[in-house]
This record gives C-alpha cells, structure tokens and sequence, in this order.
C-alpha cells in the first residue's frame, strides 16, 4: 500500500511517502519510507504555501516514482490552524482530482498519539495541540490502547489550561501528554500528573509517517468527504456582530 501524506494543521509542514508492505493488517516492511518537514523558525509564518507541493515533488524525485504507483492521499484534517488546513486539504483535494487516486482524512491529534504509542505503548496518551486564545486542541487514548486500532476515549475537544489538569489528573495511572500544546501548558499537564516529554522529543511534532500508517490500515473511509476539524469557529466569525 503506497501512501502520500501531508499536514499543515500546525505550522509545520510535513509530508511522507511510504509503501507498507502488510498482511492481515500487520505492517510487514516499509518498502519505500521518505519523509520532508519544514518548521519555520519561531515567530515565523509557516511556510505551507509556498513549500508542500515542492516537497511533494522532492518525495517523488527521491522515490523515483510517479503518481501512478500511488494507492492512497492522506492529509491531516486538524484540528489546527484555518489557513493551514485550508491548503492542505484544498491541495489534496487538488491532487485526488488530478491523479484520481482516493483521498482520506487523518486526524492530527491521533496521528500524533500514534506516535506516542509507539513509544510507550502502555501509557495513556494525551495528543495536545496550541489552539491559541490560551486553549488547547485535546484528544485522548487510554492506556495500553493503540491509536491505530482505536478511536479516542476523550473524543477531540478545545480545553482551558484549568480543565487540562482535570483531564490529566482522570487519565490513567501514567499519562504521556505530546505536541506542540503539551509544551505550552506543560505546568498545567504536570500539575495534573501527566508525563511530558522533554521540548526537542520528536514526540511533539507532527508526522506525515504517522498519517501513512493510518491510512494505510484502513483507519479512514475513502468514500467519505474530507472535511477539516475545525472544533470552534474561526476570529472571523467570532468577529462578526
């Protein structure tokens, strides 16, 4: 299964092509595993515009391949910034028409728990991301559960830092929290008990890998419209009278 994966919900940008080779739904071997990201530096704006669809062509180039071996197009869906999910999913959207190859949605949150899981498979997960105006973008496994398999117990939510300690504390007896949230609200996560993993853990970025994983298990339906997780409305319409 060849997937081409791609997330702008945060301001990373991050795309992966893997072909996985699996067998009743076990992963077997990567064939093909290449991955770019670009994180702007801090205060900068991301560069999602201007970069995914160059660094999806490096991918190709690397791969030696074209779109024609490509089985899947998994994008992340959010939740995370607007303008971010916008182009990423207006840029798959694009590449599914163009190439007819099935699109699928991945959520961001739990691609990044699958990350964590595989770390530490037995832990709870929190997978926690900066939703600006001092919330965070929250969703959560329990323990021993793989995210790959499993959908979420604390289903994707927008939370207050004071109600980050209430989930942390509700969690599980060990409780990883990762992403770029779990840095900013560290305190409030700790305060709770939970674990967080020092700031230059890979465990805190997103990855296109993950998605690749995800996608290519079955973990979303390609017959279902993408549609981005926005979970609150945007400055815009929150600005209207």
């Amino acid at each position: 299964m060849r997937v081409v994966a791609f997330d702008t919900a945060t301001a990373r940008t991050t795309v992966a092509l893997r072909d996985l080779e699996t067998e009743d739904n076990v992963c077997l071997a990567a064939v093909v595993d290449l991955a770019l990201a670009d994180d702007p530096p801090p205060g900068a704006r991301p560069g999602h515009a201007q970069r995914l669809l160059v660094m999806i062509h490096e991918l190709f180039e690397q791969a030696g391949a074209g779109w024609d071996a490509v089985d899947r197009i998994a994008v992340g869906v959010g939740p995370g910034t607007f303008t971010g999910l916008r182009i990423g999913i207006a840029t798959a959207e694009a590449l599914g028409y163009a190439t007819s190859t099935p699109l699928l949605g991945i959520s961001t949150l739990r691609s990044l728990a699958l990350g964590a899981h595989e770390r530490e498979p037995d832990s709870a997960k929190l997978a926690v991301i900066d939703a600006r105006r001092g919330e965070a973008f929250v969703a959560g496994w329990g323990s021993g559960s793989d995210p790959l398999a499993a959908g979420p117990e604390l289903s994707a939510r927008v939370l207050r830092p004071d109600q980050l300690v209430r989930v942390a504390a509700t969690s599980g007896t060990r409780v990883l929290a990762v992403g770029d949230g779990a840095l900013k609200f560290r305190d409030e996560l700790e305060r709770g008990g939970a674990s967080v993993p020092a700031p230059n853990s890979p465990l805190h970025l997103v990855a296109a890998r993950e998605h690749c994983r995800l996608a290519a298990f079955g973990a979303a339906d390609p017959t279902r419209r993408v549609e981005p997780e926005y979970l609150r409305p945007s400055d815009a319409e929150l600005a209207q009278p």
